[in-house]
């Protein structure tokens, strides 16, 4: 198969699961097989590109040219490929997660939800692999609309405000600031395309090209730097496969990789380095760290503590970008990837507990790693990683990110990850300990509790695994990401 049909069939093969999926509406076991063979197909084609993308190509293809010189345009470069290797391969997990945890929690409208599922991570595949800010734009706009029926997915009251805000801050920031800053960035360059080094050098004088990159990071509300944050814990009312989407697979990750892609290839790093346009941001990515720590330590909801604490983690990522340097750009653009892996067994953690007990807040754990030792050492495993503690992923990308802020001469960044670190570790660590150290409230009723069941325990263990293997081979990130940089 050449790399022009892979790059197009890829988004497209969720477009043609989700039709198939709404073809066998009434029968669980065909659409259920179909998201699972979609998934599987996806990663398949994704993965077939990385030989090619690896050696230093760049395949391309347009789409459309809706007017001279704009055209929605696919092009494959190392940081989309890691982005999309990440969403397809969790597109499996979490489809296996998904079938096990809906019928385990009498879930209804199942259909809508797997089709949902299914055009979220097309719209994902087709902002990893845009050639420039107009496709970019397109997709992470049809990104938010197919995953808002996912987080009105319960219909009750709830669900319906949670994703009105959801809606509500990804479009107001979208049409407002980064649709904007497309705009100025076209007037100013004349092209839109994704070009090594950046197409803005010289075009903007630098209190310009500063706020014009704020106007990036802000708009691009997927990534939830401060104070557009708030639609992450909003959408917290999801079901937990839905928030392991948001949080690990899709959305998220689809706004911080935005955000690096942005400065890597219209900004350039050398040109943000030479005249400091960044620097101002290195600093609210760094209080979006500390903030979103203290919030998530000071919550007793297990899924909100887990909630701010991706508003913290994705803030490296956005902190990496600013930093301008090589260091900055590897760290950042592996940390995509080391927390994704982490994050999605928290959330799958939290899901199986929901599953069992129907537990929801963190002082209600005492005990339960008796009764569930596998999903509770998945929470432990994962927490390691976000931590960033060897031997588990997580410790690679933040340790690029510490070299960045040296290269970048800013110390005081440095003790705002160290500090990051120690306060993941306050509220994330004492979740297992109290699971499995502190006797449980009702001996009796904990006694007769296990795990959840294997379609649920099996995708979690996959993924806690998957943090170990990132520390022992993280070479085929660190390639991938090397490529980005002088």
């Amino acid at each position: 198969m050449s790399a022009s049909i892979a790059i197009i069939a890829a988004p497209l093969t969720p477009v043609v699961g989700a039709f198939v999926i709404w073809l066998a509406r009434n029968h669980a076991w065909p659409r259920e097989a179909t998201t699972i063979v979609a998934s599987l197909i996806m990663f398949g084609l994704v993965a077939s590109l990385y030989p090619e993308v690896a050696a230093g190509g760049r395949p391309s293809v347009v789409l459309a040219e809706p007017l001279p010189g704009l055209t929605l345009a696919f092009e494959v470069e190392p940081l989309g490929l890691l982005f999309a290797l990440v969403a397809s391969f969790l597109w499996i997990v979490t489809s296996v997660y998904s079938i096990g945890y809906m019928h385990s929690h009498h879930e209804t409208n199942l259909t809508r939800y797997f089709v949902c599922f299914a055009l979220s991570l097309g719209a994902a595949i087709g902002v990893a692999f845009a050639a420039n800010l107009f496709t970019l734009f397109v997709f992470y706009e049809a990104l938010t609309l197919a995953t808002y029926p996912l987080v009105a997915h319960r219909g009750d009251e709830l669900a319906r405000r949670g994703a009105r805000v959801y809606l509500g801050v990804l479009l107001a920031t979208s049409i407002g600031m980064f649709l904007f800053a497309i705009i100025l960035t076209w007037n100013a360059a004349g092209t839109l395309d994704f070009v090594p080094g950046g197409i803005l050098a010289d075009k903007m004088t630098p209190t310009m090209t500063a706020v014009l990159l704020g106007l990036f990071v802000f708009g691009i509300g997927k990534a939830a730097v401060m104070p557009f944050h708030r639609w992450l814990p909003a959408a917290m009312v999801a079901p937990a496969p839905v928030s392991a989407l948001l949080h690990a697979v899709a959305v998220v990750k689809a706004g911080v990789f935005s955000v690096m892609k942005i400065t890597v290839y219209i900004f350039g790093i050398e040109n943000l380095a030479a005249i400091g346009a960044s620097r101002w941001l290195m600093y609210v990515a760094a209080a979006t760290v500390l903030i979103g720590s203290i919030v998530a330590l000071n919550s007793d909801n297990l899924k909100a503590r887990l909630a701010y604490s991706t508003i913290s983690q994705l803030a490296y990522i956005v902190l990496g970008a600013m930093l301008a340097n090589a260091w900055g750009v590897i760290g950042g653009g592996m940390h995509i990837a080391m927390h994704a892996f982490a994050k999605i067994t928290l959330f799958l953690c939290a899901g199986a507990i929901v599953i069992v007990t129907e537990r929801i807040n963190v002082s209600e754990l005492r005990g339960l790693g008796r009764a569930m030792p596998v999903t509770m050492g998945a929470f432990l495993v994962a927490s390691l990683s976000i931590i960033g503690l060897p031997p588990f992923g997580g410790m690679w990308s933040k340790w690029y990110l510490a070299l960045g802020t040296l290269e970048a001469g800013e110390y005081p960044l440095l003790a705002v990850l160290l500090l990051g670190s120690i306060l993941s570790a306050a509220y994330l660590i004492p979740i297992p300990l109290r699971a499995f150290f502190s006797p449980p409230d009702d001996p009796q009723a904990d006694a007769r509790l296990g795990e959840a069941p294997l379609a649920c325990v099996v995708p979690l263990t996959v993924t806690a695994f998957v943090c170990l293997v990132l520390f022992v081979y993280p070479d085929p990130l660190y390639r991938l990401l090397s490529a980005l940089v002088p």
